[in-house]
């Protein structure tokens, strides 16, 4: 991923529960409440492959707890770069609708 690429994805407004907010703003919590939400759509059956992008979120909330990070861009580039693709801040293909 190039650091442009990476830098895009911190940018990305996420919903946090109670608006929107860059991913880079997130707090350890408000990832954990992402995973979270994930992790319940995920048990609808047309859902089910949502499963691992809420681990990839529960994941990131452990590694930013971990690192003592307060948000998202505290954390190491190289530890969002390798997570990056998982978490599905920026959809495959660019979009959800």
């Amino acid at each position: 991923m190039t650091a442009a690429g990476l830098d895009r994805i911190l940018a990305e407004p996420v919903h946090t529960g109670s608006g929107y907010k860059p991913f880079r703003e997130m707090s350890a919590a408000e990832v954990e409440s992402r995973a979270e939400e994930l992790a319940g759509a995920a048990e609808v059956p047309a859902m089910q492959r949502m499963a691992a992008v809420a681990s990839a979120w529960h994941g990131l909330a452990a590694a930013m707890r971990t690192a003592e990070a307060a948000t998202v861009a505290d954390l190491d580039r190289g530890e969002l770069e390798s997570r990056a693709d998982r978490l599905h801040v920026i959809p495959p293909g660019g979009s959800f609708l």
